[in-house]
């Protein structure tokens, strides 16, 4: 686990758990008579479409009908339900869940979950990122989907929709994915060619990098960036722990840093690190502060981590 920031807690825990995605809507009941009815409003189309069965990290998970007290204890399920319009329909979520600003937060906890505190909110559905409670929940007849951090973008694709499915956005949630696919596909498209620039991300102070084998490593493999931290040793599971030497020695183009929030990283303290003040990243202004809860999860804000990079990848192009 990382040392220094809870965020990267939740990067480590895809490498452990993959996820299980995919979605299959149950038939919806047969009606009761044929008579003609009134107009149907939004809230009984979305009905229609329960039961729903969907495909998640915890197995198949049957939500009887459209739930209206979803608990959220993880921030990218979070941002995801509110993306999704599913926001109304949630009425709590954990200590970690920072965006978006409407979220209902509390003290409730996703990576020390306490049972009973959930259950205090009276929750019809329950969305974490690991299977801590669901058996628990299962006593009481609480659904919980369990959407693990995504170990590649099509994954991202996939619990997004798997949320749509369990709350009965579906169509909000396809809209938000075919967004999310066009705009990557558009920020890709314009990145400089053959340029081969390289690139360190850093995930905390000790430090920990991230390979390009992660989630994260494949948002920056869309703009043909090198990872200097693949030729790590002991770099197996995706994020090795490196040393200042490994990093300066390599002497990357680019330096994203993902632990200003949690560390206050800047070129500044960088300079200050023994070998570093004269690395070319540092001494060409290309040291990008990144927002560490956007580089730490995998809803539909890695577009914004995306074009924080592509405009790091151009200008870097341009000045040189």
């Amino acid at each position: 686990m990382r040392p220094v920031s809870m965020a990267f807690a939740g990067a480590l825990l895809g490498t452990v758990v993959l996820a299980g995605c995919g979605q299959t809507p149950a038939p919806a009941p047969a009606p009761a008579s044929s008579a003609p009815t009134a107009p149907s409003s939004s809230a009984p189309a979305a009905d229609a479409a329960f039961p729903a069965t969907v495909q998640a990290g915890n197995g198949a998970v049957t939500v009887a009908k459209r739930p209206e007290r979803i608990v959220s204890i993880s921030p990218t399920a979070t941002e995801t339900l509110f993306a999704i319009g599913a926001g109304p329909q949630v009425v709590a979520v954990d200590d970690m869940s920072t965006y978006p600003a409407e979220a209902p937060k509390t003290d409730l906890s996703g990576f020390n979950p306490n049972v009973e505190a959930i259950i205090a909110h009276k929750p019809d559905l329950v969305v974490a990122s690991d299977d801590k409670v669901a058996a628990q929940l299962a006593k009481v007849n609480v659904p919980v989907l369990v959407e693990p951090a995504a170990t590649k973008i099509d994954e991202a694709y996939d619990e997004i929709i798997d949320l749509g499915v369990a709350t009965g956005n579906k169509a909000k949630a396809d809209e938000v994915v075919s967004g999310m696919k066009d705009k990557l596909d558009q920020l890709a498209s314009g990145a400089p060619q053959g340029k081969k620039l390289t690139y360190y991300h850093e995930l905390d102070t000790t430090p920990y990098a991230a390979t390009s084998t992660t989630f994260i490593g494949q948002i920056y493999g869309m703009f043909g960036l090198v990872n200097v931290a693949d030729k790590a040793p002991e770099a197996a599971g995706g994020y090795p722990k490196l040393s200042a030497e490994f990093v300066a020695r390599t002497d990357p183009d680019l330096i994203f840093l993902a632990d200003v929030k949690c560390c206050r990283q800047s070129k500044e303290t960088l300079a200050k690190r023994p070998g570093w003040q004269n690395l070319k990243a540092v001494k060409n202004d290309r040291v990008i502060q990144l927002d560490d809860d956007i580089a730490s999860r995998w809803g539909p804000r890695i577009v914004d981590l995306a074009t924080a990079i592509g405009d790091a990848v151009r200008k870097a192009d341009a000045s040189q």
